[in-house]
């Protein structure tokens, strides 16, 4: 009974997932559609908390925010339930992909029905960026706070450490006002599960110990354990998201001698079509488990592209499921408390400087065609998110209609 209660819920849920291209930044604009204005399952300060706190841990930040909402709604047990449905459709299509990533080259197979993919992504930043704007900047010092986040941000996009610092200065700044207190009466402590954080850590040891004893010893099957310690610390360490991931994996899959499992070109594939599908980024994951294990016959590369799948997204969870309720207590006190209000000016300057990082990539000068489909796209995806009801789904099957089409 308790199940059936969320089930709308999780059908929502499904339904972000099949519809969220575009990466973390293009998530957070679906979300704001989906979870907050249109099944107000969580408010628009909730979402900037969830994003913020997430952006402060490693792992899969898209993946972990999503999670969080599960957990607000119906605790450890729906956030569970969230995370897997969030994850297995994209993890599916990516250990598929590394089975027909051969055909994909030998038939030259088109990928233009994506091709409005990006332009559309962009739309949901600018929506996301100009929602939380109107939440989270209302003051000069959080104005200033926007403004010098974006810059840096731009500047140093692809440096993993950028989005934990600017955090935490952001909310060292606005500790300095005196204007602002907590209410704490109606902060109600969380329980905080030391499971989870105990669990994480011997998961790392194990999987460590093993990979190491698999080299040394020179077992069988040794790439399996190679493969899951290799993934874990993946998913462990790794501040920034799959801009971060994708050299990680190139360095120890490609350049590598001892463990170089596929060519640069199978490799990029794997990245091109990520970013193709809806779903978390770090489902790449399960091709790259599949690729690395596909010598060894076909149910060994199937449990490649279960540890690929299961061990990138474990930490995220572990992690996030022990350190929000941590977060969450800590915020009946004032620096806490205060720091919120730079924290959430910080995310607005992370949504606008994606924006800007996105667009440099996309033709939008020229008077080619596809130029200026690529704005009407941009602006289209702007316009009907921000004015009218149409659900997020429905916006994205008219750019991949328009992309096969055109």
């Amino acid at each position: 009974m308790i199940l059936k209660r969320h089930i709308p819920f999780l059908k929502a849920v499904f339904l972000y997932t099949i519809s969220a291209f575009g990466g973390p930044q293009g998530h957070l604009g679906m979300m704001i559609k989906t979870f907050v204005e249109r099944r107000k399952d969580v408010s628009e300060e909730e979402l900037m908390e969830y994003t913020a706190f997430c952006q402060m841990l490693p792992g899969a930040s898209s993946t972990q925010t999503v999670t969080l909402i599960g957990y607000k709604r119906g605790g450890v047990p729906l956030a569970v339930l969230t995370l897997l449905i969030w994850l297995l459709p994209a993890s599916i299509l990516m250990g598929l992909f590394s089975f027909l990533v051969i055909y994909l080259d030998e038939y030259h197979v088109s990928m233009d029905l994506f091709r409005f993919v990006q332009p559309m992504a962009v739309g949901f930043v600018a929506y996301a960026a100009r929602k939380m704007y109107h939440t989270s900047v209302n003051n000069l010092i959080t104005f200033v706070i926007l403004v010098l986040s974006t810059v840096v941000t731009f500047t140093f996009f692809k440096w993993a450490w950028i989005f934990p610092i600017l955090i935490v200065l952001g909310g060292i700044v606005t500790n300095f006002s005196k204007q602002r207190f907590p209410r704490t009466h109606d902060i109600k402590p969380k329980h905080i599960r030391w499971t989870n954080i105990w669990l994480f850590i011997l998961i790392f040891v194990i999987v460590g110990f093993l990979s190491e004893q698999a080299r040394k010893q020179n077992w069988e099957h040794k790439k399996v354990y190679n493969l899951t310690e290799n993934t874990y610390r993946f998913g462990s360490m790794v501040f920034g998201g799959g801009d971060v991931l994708l050299p990680l994996m190139y360095e120890q899959y490609v350049i590598r001698e001892k463990t170089r499992y596929m060519t640069p070109e199978e490799y990029l594939t794997g990245w091109g079509l990520v970013r193709a599908i809806p779903g978390p980024v770090f489902s790449v994951s399960a091709y790259m488990g599949g690729m690395v294990l596909r010598d060894q016959g076909t149910w060994m590369q199937i449990i490649g592209c279960a540890i690929g799948s299961v061990f990138i997204f474990l930490p995220s969870a572990l992690l996030v499921l022990f350190f929000y309720p941590v977060w969450y207590n800590l915020k009946r006190y004032a620096v806490i408390h205060r720091s919120l209000e730079g924290i959430n000016a910080v995310v607005v300057g992370f949504l606008c400087a994606a924006f800007l990082f996105l667009l440099k990539d996309i033709s939008i000068t020229d008077m080619r065609t596809v130029s200026i489909l690529n704005l009407v796209v941009i602006i289209g995806t702007f316009g009907l998110l921000s004015f009218t009801k149409i659900r997020a789904p429905y916006i994205v099957l008219a750019c991949l209609i328009l992309g096969y089409f055109y």
